[in-house]
């Protein structure tokens, strides 16, 4: 995976903090995701590895487009670089 990083979106809200309904067609697309899985790092120039910059279980923010769709047991996630990672989510 190199410097892939495999994640899960979050669960779109269908209640508005006012306790109003949305339908599908209204709810934007999530941008955060959980880390499942990353790979090991890209190499530079002089063949080292560099590390991937989010770890397995941290909250990450997405960009709105981008990353490719894998299905695993009956699962969505996606796949993406780790330069294409927008931030990650601290507590």
């Amino acid at each position: 995976m190199f410097d892939r990083v495999l994640v899960e979106r979050l669960a779109a809200e269908t209640v508005t903090k006012g306790g109003i309904m949305l339908p599908e067609k209204s709810q934007g697309k999530v941008l955060q995701a959980t880390v499942v899985a990353t790979g090991p790092g890209s190499t530079n120039k002089d063949g080292k590895v560099v590390p991937v910059s989010v770890k397995v279980g941290e909250k990450v923010l997405l960009p709105e487009y981008g990353g490719t769709k894998v299905s695993l047991d009956d699962k969505e996630y996606f796949l993406f670089r780790d330069g294409d990672i927008l931030g990650k989510y601290v507590d």
